[in-house]
């Protein structure tokens, strides 16, 4: 048997990884400005997160949610601290889409009604109903077509007005800033007014911080730069640090019910123990102020190199350490050089957005030297 070959992939294999560094089978060090899709929050291999990933596994690794357990209190009791979300409750599952898809599935348990409102180029996740959310055909099979779904544009009030009057709308589903579509970040009188129109209409709110959230942005979701509280919060990605987790984290209004939600691996021993580490090492670093720090300072070199080296850098996006560089298409191979010249790891969007994610660990000396890189690989 073979993989099943859907992923496009460098020919590099990391074998080893610490904080914003991955070596390859060939010792061959790189910088990670990827993190692995923005997965990577507390940096590779952190010692205080093996150390308790380690000393759970001494204890136990899995039991079902047929029966208590306490790290998800303690996990959903700091959570709910650190975010500023303590009045809400946590459903623990797997992934980013699976997060999306709980989401949608409460919305449409609570209120009754199953259309759902999205942006154009969202992407949600490729389950059934995250996938229905995204605005990509390709990712869409007939299966999951069905789902009755209406996208609009971004930032456009009138367009979700338009929607939600029709009074058939459950959800409303945003990102915190647009990752895959290539770092648009909604504006924040927009989110404001998501926030009234969905109140009005009777529709919920969910805000998918699968990628923004976890301090990437300088606050711990990117949605609270705008100062709202949206019904439905999810995220994944950054939550484990690389051990596979996702969250709900689902206003008081919705009340639970038995076995309108469920996961035989949410919630699981280690996953909890993960993101309790991630917790615990965002606060004591202060990584979040760093990834304000470090991303407001390349964000703004980015912007002098865009006017110094004009006609190259078409637009710099982002906040924080979510950052979207986008170039002429005449300076794609960028991308490329970046990785086999200088070994620096970046993400992508289309053929001409370089996307930085880094660990929210990455230091000021590992910023400069990505700036100094792509500032030499511009003027080739």
């Amino acid at each position: 048997m073979k993989p099943f070959n859907v992923y496009k992939t460098w020919p590099v294999e990391p074998v080893k990884a610490k904080s914003c560094k991955v070596w390859d089978r060939d010792g061959i060090e790189y910088l990670d400005l990827y993190g692995g899709h923005a997965v990577i929050s507390i940096g590779h291999g952190h010692p205080y997160y093996v150390k308790m990933l380690c000393e759970q596994m001494d204890k136990i690794c899995f039991y079902s949610n047929s029966v208590q357990n306490s790290l998800q209190v303690e996990l959903a009791d700091k959570l709910g601290k650190i975010s500023g979300y303590d009045d809400y409750s946590l459903f623990l599952c797997n992934s980013g889409a699976e997060a999306n898809e709980n989401a949608l599935k409460l919305a449409s348990f609570a209120s009754g009604k199953k259309r759902v409102v999205s942006f154009k180029e969202a992407f949600h996740g490729r389950t059934s109903g995250a996938v229905a959310v995204t605005d990509n055909p390709n990712y869409v099979s007939p299966f999951n077509a069905g789902h009755e779904v209406t996208f609009v544009p971004i930032n456009s009030v009138s367009a979700v007005e338009n929607e939600l009057s029709k009074g058939d709308v459950a959800a409303v589903i945003i990102e915190g800033i647009q990752g895959v579509a290539g770092i648009y970040e909604p504006d924040s009188s927009f989110l404001k007014e998501l926030s009234l129109l969905t109140k009005k209409f009777g529709a919920f709110l969910i805000l998918d911080e699968v990628q923004s959230g976890y301090g990437r942005t300088g606050q711990f979701f990117a949605h609270q730069h705008s100062g709202i509280k949206p019904d439905i919060i999810t995220t994944a990605k950054g939550m484990g640090n690389g051990f596979p987790i996702g969250g709900v984290i689902i206003s008081s209004e919705i009340k639970p019910v038995p076995g309108m939600l469920g996961s035989t691996f949410g919630g699981n021993h280690l996953a909890c123990t993960a993101a309790i580490a991630v917790l615990d090492v965002l606060q004591s670093e202060s990584l979040i102020q760093n990834a304000a720090k470090v991303g407001e300072w390349l964000i703004a070199s980015l912007k002098k190199i865009q006017v110094d080296i004009p006609g190259k850098i078409t637009s710099v996006r982002g906040r924080g350490l979510m950052i979207g560089i986008e170039l002429d298409n005449k300076y794609t191979e960028v991308r490329d050089r970046l990785l086999f010249e200088n070994h620096i790891f970046t993400g992508s969007s289309k053929s001409n957005i370089i996307r930085i994610l880094p660990p929210l660990t990455i230091s000021m000396e590992e910023a400069e030297y990505f700036l100094k890189s792509f500032t030499d690989q511009l003027n080739k």
